[in-house]
């Protein structure tokens, strides 16, 4: 299967739910156990205004390789018919491009790219804090 041949958007799809169990387990980790205190402290991260604002930090950082900025672009120029209320539809690319790169990454198998993306974004918001 060739990554690159699959939809921005089905990457996204994939990148979304693996992202969401990364922060999932790094909140639980993090000793929170009140559900509603997760679904709270999980809107830092998984909120397209938050992947967004994600996305922009990385990208100044200049974190990313040249074939994961491609995905990005691609991601990101991915055409939709709507977006949530509570963002701008530029949000709503960003976010979604940052998602797909999650399911490119994850569906290339390159699980430790991945997780230093993750924990990059996990560290960054421990700065953010302070």
């Amino acid at each position: 299967m060739n990554v690159l041949e699959i939809n921005n958007l089905t990457l996204a799809y994939l990148g979304d739910s693996v992202y969401e169990e990364y922060v999932r387990e790094h909140l639980i980790n993090l000793g929170i156990s009140h559900v509603k205190d997760l679904q709270e402290k999980s809107l830092e991260f998984v909120s397209a205004r938050s992947q967004a604002r994600i996305l922009k930090e990385l990208l100044n950082e200049g974190f990313f390789s040249e074939e994961e900025i491609e995905i990005i672009k691609r991601g990101r120029n991915t055409k939709v018919n709507s977006h949530p209320k509570n963002c701008s539809i530029i949000e709503y690319h960003d976010a979604t491009s940052l998602e797909a790169l999650f399911g490119y990454l994850k569906l290339n198998k390159n699980i430790e790219r991945l997780e230093e993306i993750i924990n990059k974004i996990f560290l960054n918001s421990l700065k953010n804090v302070s």
